[in-house]
């Protein structure tokens, strides 16, 4: 089956399969920063913008994808000149093994569209279906934080919010280095 969208402002075709995933269809094109870490569109990282709004690349079915205005972390920016959002997150040290990040960031771009100066909590919040085992989530916080200042016309080089430092799971709790032993 044919499906015609926009993908990263130019209008493409691809050849997809009936049941296919976007997900699948994305990689498939070259679109390899769209990852698919769950098998079932609960980790977050195949998060891409649907229309402006993040969705999970592997919870859509390719055909849906038909008519709208699909962007990837690709469409964001590149090696020698990154947004402000990957800009942030290098400069926070947010970024491990990269998993996870691309979805994260383009959650962090459809929050920061509709809400520009979001709090802490509502980062948290924004992020919390995006499964991350590396950073503990405090410095991907940070770096939306920052992200918020630098597209408000901050550069970044002045002040950066203050935000608490307990380096665990947006939503749980616990304290980096709480462990059983």
């Amino acid at each position: 089956m044919e499906i015609e969208f926009t993908l990263n402002d130019e209008r493409t075709t691809f050849d997809a399969g009936a049941d296919e995933l976007l997900v699948t269809a994305l990689r498939r094109e070259g679109y390899t920063g769209v990852q698919c870490g769950c098998d079932g569109g609960v980790c977050g990282a195949s998060k891409v913008l649907v229309d402006g709004e993040a969705r999970m690349a592997c919870g859509m079915d390719a055909a849906d994808a038909g008519g709208t205005e699909i962007e990837t972390i690709e469409a964001l920016g590149s090696q020698d000149d990154l947004h402000p959002i990957q800009q942030a997150f290098v400069d926070h040290f947010a970024v491990q093994c990269g998993f996870c990040i691309p979805g994260m960031i383009m959650q962090a771009k459809e929050l920061l569209a509709a809400n520009p100066d979001p709090s802490e909590r509502e980062v948290r919040e924004a992020i919390d279906d995006n499964v991350c085992r590396c950073t503990g989530y405090q410095k991907p916080v940070e770096a939306i934080l920052d992200a918020a200042e630098r597209m408000d016309g901050d550069d970044g080089a002045s002040g950066q919010r203050s935000v608490a430092t307990d380096g665990g799971n947006p939503t749980d709790g616990h304290e980096r280095g709480d462990f059983d032993e």
